[in-house]
């Protein structure tokens, strides 16, 4: 399994490059993706760093990207994506790059400005041109209604008369405001005119254009009738308050039909004059899309540079940039050949020095993964990275997870389904990969098809073992069963009471899983209880057994044999005595009582628990079971002080040893903290100068020169053997989850299944051959909802804790942080681009 069964070796590098070639150097490692650097300048300032402006350039530069692509999305032009990932442009290109987005940003803006002023010149005509005829027809109604003639000559009242007794002229004005505001409107002017104004609106034809905003708006055109300068004064400051524009409308039919025709005539030219504007915006645009996909590409290249080269170090000469890096071990000679690749194409003559360092710090933790190991290394990581190089439980996972799931969701209907449609997620895979679906849901599914799969795969597995697709059974094989029906009692299945002793059993067992005659029994439920109960603890325990056996190998590779015999040993003989021994007890009992002893047969909860409480057995499985059981509880009783004082009572007998063989490290003061302990450790980096050693938190041999803290490692051994000891016994129960699913989900489908589908089944006829499909279609829509969906996701969480607490918790520390390599492929990944 390399990699994935233990993390890669890492080593912690320092980089030595030229500042001409440091640029092409970081651009081939971050093609390469192999290389994580660390920050040298921790304490810097970003804004005091060297390549700050160059950042900058790069954010301007995505600025103008991003406006560009703002225009593109509005017009609805699609971006094109050859699948293209250029390589990162050599510095002297970001002028070139920096002019060009420049002029396009400059041309898009001045076609903006323009565009928008021609707009907003087209709807000041359009609104005159609706005023100008709106208003005729509000004259022309005049003229042929009297009441209207008198009410406007009426308007004043008597006061409408000049001294003179001739009849004072009336002002009025035109214009448009927005529809909704007509009510508010009108109700102001009423008010603040004390009703000695006369209003006349109606509402345009068709929607108008915002010139600034581009969305589509409903207005009224409005005219209004006053007298006196001090009434037009106030009525046109109401107009501006409602922000209704004001449009100067001729007096005289004539002067208004010439002024409509000069409107229409502009209005045309204008038309005229838009349409080339925007053939020209859409032109420029077009040839924008074509690149701007891979301008982003670049930019953000360019920008990723020169962020990992604000992280290096200046020598004392200003020439020559110093790096670290954590690398894995075995890609040293490919970053060897980046670096000469990077050196070759700055033209360098000068080659860049890649030096391993040796150092104490805990590496990072890096495993090797594909598209179907990386769902389940992500499950492994959401619980916690693995510490360095400790046993990864992502390759066991990849069969135990699904199996699992499986176990809870036994049903071959259900799992067909799943498996049919993960594997057309896997078939399609490149084509779906490349429509870029942006739904968080349908990227969660598309993301774990492989799981998905297996998942479906197992599912149908547990389903033949059940006996189980769409809560019914098939008969393959032929049952073993012969029941014996008496008349009338054909249609009467439930009666049935399957019993091996009454002589309907053939006594050879059904071929491959349960036998399809249960589904027809009253005693079904009973006895795959049973089953599926004493299956989970088997399952449970084993896949236990197995996470302590792993612990084995962790101690084992870290050389800390302290561990193998105060921790694995014991822990595994106390799993043993515990529930080792009663997987036993259930192979045995199914193995040794038949039919013919089936009434002897004890129950081994009951036995259990009078094992632990030193009684005798009722019904005793086996000769001398009371013996056994007393020596597996005294031995269990006895691990729990060995699990708890065997480790420090030895780091204690250890360090009394080493102090009578160096008297003088016994003396307690601050040089042994300071000059040994340096020069200890400086010894030590001397003989290992070429390898980083293995981090262990928990060593076997303690440094003589290091001091104990006794009271912190009792207090965890007291912790550990509390969690242990107690764990052993929640574990096993948390694992008749498997049990409790299963029969959960065989119960919910069995139901739906005769509370819905069999109503359509039941019909006769036309009626029911009617009426079958929208019952059909309704508990496929509950199966899918329910059953997949709900239930999938209800069995996909419990085998989640399954694995992250009872198994996990046995061997895997999960203290490590992820190797983040510096990888371009992984920056295009976390800046998606625009979607088509």
């Amino acid at each position: 399994m390399g990699s994935l069964f233990r993390s890669e070796e890492m080593t912690l590098c320092q980089l030595f490059l030229q500042s001409e070639a440091a640029y092409a150097c970081v651009s081939e490692l971050g093609e390469l993706g192999l290389v994580q650097f660390r920050d040298l300048n921790p304490d810097v300032n970003a804004f005091q760093r060297k390549f700050v402006n160059e950042v900058r350039r790069c954010d301007e530069m995505e600025r103008k990207l991003r406006f560009l692509e703002k225009e593109i999305r509005k017009d609805g032009i699609p971006m094109l994506d050859t699948g293209d990932n250029p390589d990162a442009p050599a510095p002297r290109e970001m002028i070139d790059l920096e002019a060009t987005f420049e002029k396009l940003e400059n041309e898009m803006k001045e076609v903006n400005s323009n565009a928008e002023a021609l707009k907003r010149n087209f709807l000041e005509l359009t609104e005159l041109k609706h005023i100008l005829r709106k208003t005729q027809a509000f004259f022309e109604e005049a003229l042929h209604d009297p009441s209207l003639i008198d009410e406007n000559v009426g308007l004043l009242g008597e006061e409408g008369l000049l001294a003179g007794g001739q009849a004072m002229r009336l002002g009025f004005v035109a214009g448009v405001i927005l529809r909704e505001r007509i009510p508010a409107f009108e109700r102001m002017l009423w008010r603040a005119c004390r009703g000695n104004v006369f209003l006349k609106q109606a509402e345009t034809d068709m929607p108008l254009e915002d010139p600034v905003t581009g969305d589509q708006v409903n207005k009224s055109v409005f005219i209004i009738f006053f007298q006196g300068d001090q009434l037009k004064s106030r009525v046109k400051k109401i107009c501006e308050g409602f922000r209704a524009t004001l449009y100067p409308c001729p007096e005289t039919p004539a002067e208004r039909r010439e002024m409509a025709l000069g409107v229409m005539t502009r209005i045309e030219d204008l038309n005229t004059v838009l349409g080339q504007t925007q053939d020209h915006r859409h032109r420029v645009l077009v040839a924008a899309a074509k690149n701007i996909k891979v301008w982003f590409i670049k930019v953000r290249k360019i920008k990723a540079i020169y962020h990992t080269l604000n992280m290096f170090n200046l020598d004392v000469t200003q020439k020559c940039l110093i790096a670290e890096c954590w690398c894995p071990v075995a890609d040293l000679d490919r970053i060897q050949q980046a670096l000469r690749r990077g050196t070759e194409r700055s033209g360098s003559s000068v080659p860049s020095i890649l030096n391993r360092m040796v150092t104490r710090e805990k590496p990072p933790t890096y495993h090797r993964t594909n598209k179907f190991t990386q769902v389940f290394q992500t499950i492994v990581d959401s619980y916690g990275v693995a510490s360095y190089r400790e046993v990864n439980p992502a390759p066991f996972t990849i069969i135990t997870f699904p199996f699992l799931f499986g176990v809870m969701f036994g049903d071959a209907g259900h799992g067909l389904i799943m498996a049919l449609f993960a594997a057309w997620m896997v078939l399609k895979e490149k084509q779906l990969m490349a429509k870029k679906i942006d739904d968080e849901i349908w990227n969660t599914f598309f993301g774990g098809r492989y799981i998905i799969l297996l998942m479906g795969f197992f599912s149908i597995y547990a389903g033949f073992i059940y006996n189980d697709a769409f809560a019914k059974s098939l008969n393959i094989f032929g049952s073993s069963w012969t029941p014996h029906f008496s008349e009338g009692d054909f249609n009467r299945f439930e009666i049935l009471m399957m019993d091996p002793a009454n002589g309907t059993f053939s006594q050879s067992p059904y071929a491959f899983g349960l036998d399809p005659v249960w589904q027809l029994s009253y005693n079904k439920i009973t006895f795959t209880n049973s089953l599926k109960m004493k299956l989970s603890v088997i399952l449970g325990v084993s896949q236990m057994f197995f996470g302590i056996s792993l612990s084995f190998w962790n101690y084992r590779y870290f050389q800390r044999k302290i561990d193998i015999f105060c921790k694995f040993i014991p822990e595994l003989i106390f799993l043993f005595c515990m529930f080792g021994y009663l997987i036993i007890l259930i192979f045995y009992k199914w193995v040794h009582f038949d039919v013919t002893r089936a009434h002897q047969a004890p129950s081994l909860l009951i036995g259990l628990i009078n094992m632990f409480m030193f009684k005798g057995q009722e019904f005793p499985v086996f000769t001398g079971q009371e013996a056994v059981n007393t020596f597996l509880v005294l031995l269990a009783v006895a691990c729990v002080p060995w699990i708890l004082a065997s480790k420090p009572l030895v780091i204690y007998y250890q360090q009394r040893k080493k102090q009578h063989m160096h008297p003088s490290l016994s003396i307690q003061s601050g040089d042994l903290l300071n000059h040994d302990r340096s020069q200890a450790i400086r010894l030590d980096l001397e003989a290992d100068e070429n390898s980083v050693a293995p981090v262990d938190t928990d060593k076997e041999q303690t440094d003589i020169t290091e001091e104990v803290n006794w009271g912190e490692l009792i207090i965890h051994q007291a912790i550990h053997t509390i969690e242990f000891c107690l764990g052993c016994i929640s574990h096993t129960a948390s694992y008749l989850r498997l049990w409790a699913l299963s029969l959960a989900h065989a119960q919910l489908s069995e139901v739906l299944w005769s509370m819905v589908m069999k109503i359509g089944l039941n019909a006769d006829g036309y009626t029911g051959a009617i009426l079958l499909v929208p019952v059909f279609a309704f508990w496929a829509c509950l199966t899918i909802a329910v059953l997949l969906l709900m239930e999938g996701l209800s069995a996909f969480l419990h085998a989640l804790r399954l694995h992250w607490v009872e198994f996990q918790s046995k061997f895997y520390e999960g203290q490590g942080y992820k190797f983040l390599p510096f990888s371009f492929e992984l920056l295009l990944e976390s800046h998606p681009q625009a979607e088509d």
